[in-house]
């Protein structure tokens, strides 16, 4: 007799195109962030993809200074947890901890601060909003330890191709702490990852230009 448990799936006819996730992703533990069990976060701000996607998180992170209103329009858009960037690259101090704590009161499930934050930065936050503080993480030489005792909560690993060395190294010096981590783009990629000790990992969708050209294209070869 197999152990593998039958899951019904519902789908209807309109909800039907959506983007899913790679099903390895479930072979992660998660992480358990009030009560809700998260392994699979999709990496977009666009809320089209939002509302039409698998995946157990949103991870809302963009390359411009952190705004409340793309916040506020993220968190309108979305019915699955949001982890909002709030900056600490180019946008530093007061302003992430406002940001945040914007995020917070919208009722995002965390918020993100970029690899260059200070740990000045972190340890207000901490002290600030009661919500997890995800520090990202971009090489294996990060002061680990120091980022812990700042308040950090989760370790968001994009470390491009060496992603699965440093999720190793932070493994290996904290066995239990929490890492989300940028899976790469095969199933064996992702698997590595979390075999290397990543708890959740990130999937980046293809756009919605790149769906929407595919969808053209059936719609043209229909009409000929």
């Amino acid at each position: 007799m197999s152990n593998k448990k039958y899951v019904p799936q519902i789908k209807g006819t309109l909800r039907n195109n959506i983007i899913e996730v790679p099903n390895v992703i479930r072979e992660a533990s998660g992480i358990l962030i009030f009560g809700k069990r998260i392994k699979s976060l999709i990496f977009t701000t666009d809320v089209a993809i939002i509302r039409n996607c698998n995946a157990d998180a949103i991870i809302a992170v963009y390359p411009f200074t952190p705004q409340p209103a793309i916040t506020h329009a993220i968190m309108m858009a979305a019915d699955i947890p949001v982890f909002c960037g709030v900056g600490g690259g180019q946008t530093q101090g007061k302003r992430v901890v406002n940001v945040a704590l914007d995020a917070e009161f919208q009722g995002a499930i965390g918020v993100v601060v970029n690899a260059p934050t200070s740990n000045d930065v972190i340890r207000e936050l901490s002290t600030t909003i009661d919500i997890p503080i995800v520090v990202t993480v971009v090489s294996e030489n990060t002061d680990f330890r120091g980022r812990i005792e700042a308040g950090a909560t989760i370790f968001n690993v994009s470390g491009a191709k060496n992603t699965p060395k440093i999720v190793e190294k932070i493994r290996r010096q904290y066995p239990e702490f929490p890492i989300i981590a940028t899976g790469g783009p095969t199933d064996e990629d992702i698997i590595r990852t979390i075999r290397a000790g990543a708890n959740a990992i990130t999937y980046t969708p293809r756009t919605t230009g790149e769906i929407f050209s595919e969808r053209m294209d059936i719609y043209r070869n229909e009409l000929k």
